[in-house]
């Protein structure tokens, strides 16, 4: 089997001759640390994406020549919003840089290392007008938005062996990028029908743009990106997500299907505990990445809970790869019985810190393959 075909049985709940090996990538301080410890692959410094170690499946959000991922379609298209500004650096010290963006708002940057920027000013009001000016910036017919290469990439697509994913859209989470977290949480309720409007275009956006590009390429699971829960819960509630999020989701979900991908996948970081039934009612077929966090989500929890119907990638808490063999073991051996009863495919939460060094990470891998044998 290919990885293609050991990922769509194992989510499927069918037979598949042994795990995928995966994770969600590292932090660009740690490529610096395992290149300086000895390892010697390509990688993009600066990337979160990656390496491509090969004691691993090729990895399953970067494409091998590393132009690439999930957040650029696999290098065939740009979904982000695009504006004919340009970025103007405002301020600059030793440790930080203020920057004007292409999308009009102001926001600092550590020069020290990965870290949050601090927003000083968002890229969009919670207004209108605002909101206007902003959707120029997300024409999907633009043309400045598809590689030049576009046909020569779709036919290398169409011929790979590597389960990959495409950009499938983000109702929640780049709308709070672009307004903010208070201004997208108060506006359900100042303003409801904007608030909706934003959502309802968003899902157009997201289907005009990929159709063309699922017409001519072969995908194997569509990611919608919405980092939407903290370390206490969601960020919005249940019942805002029923009223505003549910039947858009169900739109993209049903039309991502009948374009013939199997697999239709919700990013969140955070406690999901309160999302997940709304998540299943509207038709997602994998939660990613199952983050463990302080908060202690359980895999097993969840399958307890909700049965077969949710189908999880991730789940191994990142943290534990450093702490030795011993931790290792006791955090995978309790994820057989789920792994065996099918649909979870178990990776780190999330990045890999700096903190990991490559021999911590290769006894991991070790012990991965050792455990799910």
């Amino acid at each position: 089997m290919n990885s293609r075909q050991r990922f769509s049985a194992l989510m499927r709940g069918e037979f598949f001759d042994r795990l995928p090996v995966y994770y969600f990538g590292t932090w660009p301080e740690t490529k610096v640390r395992w290149k300086n410890e000895g390892l010697n692959v390509p990688m993009i410094e600066g990337s979160n994406g990656g390496p491509n170690l090969p004691e691993m499946d090729l990895d399953w959000e970067t494409s091998p020549d590393g132009r690439g991922d999930v957040w650029n379609n696999q290098g065939l298209l740009n979904p982000w919003p695009i504006s004919h500004l340009h970025e103007k650096i405002l301020t600059e010290d030793e440790d930080t840089r203020t920057v004007q963006t292409s999308l009009g708002g102001i926001v600092r940057t550590s020069k020290r290392g990965s870290s949050i920027s601090l927003t000083i000013e968002p890229d969009m009001k919670p207004e209108r007008a605002d909101w206007e000016r902003f959707k120029t910036y997300l024409d999907p017919a633009d043309p400045v938005r598809y590689a030049e290469n576009w046909q020569q990439r779709a036919d290398l697509l169409n011929a790979r062996e590597r389960m990959t994913c495409f950009f499938g859209g983000s109702l929640f989470g780049k709308l709070r990028d672009w307004l903010g977290i208070e201004a997208i949480s108060y506006l359900p309720y100042d303003d409801p029908v904007l608030y909706e409007e934003m959502i309802a275009f968003q899902t157009d956006y997201y289907i005009e743009l990929n159709r063309s590009m699922l017409e001519r390429v072969s995908f194997d699971v569509a990611y919608i990106f919405e980092d939407c829960c903290f370390n206490t819960g969601p960020l919005i509630s249940p019942e805002i997500y029923r009223r505003f999020y549910d039947k858009y989701y169900r739109k993209l979900i049903e039309y991502y299907h009948s374009m013939g991908v199997p697999f239709v996948m919700i990013d969140s970081d955070g406690r999901v505990d309160d999302l997940l039934p709304c998540w299943l009612d509207s038709g997602f077929d994998i939660v990613f990445p199952v983050e463990v966090g302080t908060w202690k989500s359980s895999p097993v929890e969840f399958r307890r809970r909700f049965g077969r119907e949710l189908r999880m990638f991730g789940g191994i808490d990142k943290h534990v790869i450093p702490r030795g063999e011993a931790a290792i073991r006791a955090e995978l051996k309790p994820l057989v019985p789920i792994v065996e009863d099918g649909g979870f495919l178990p990776i780190p939460d999330h990045r890999i810190p700096p903190d990991c060094s490559l021999d911590q990470f290769y006894t991991y891998l070790r012990i991965f393959k050792e455990v799910f044998s």
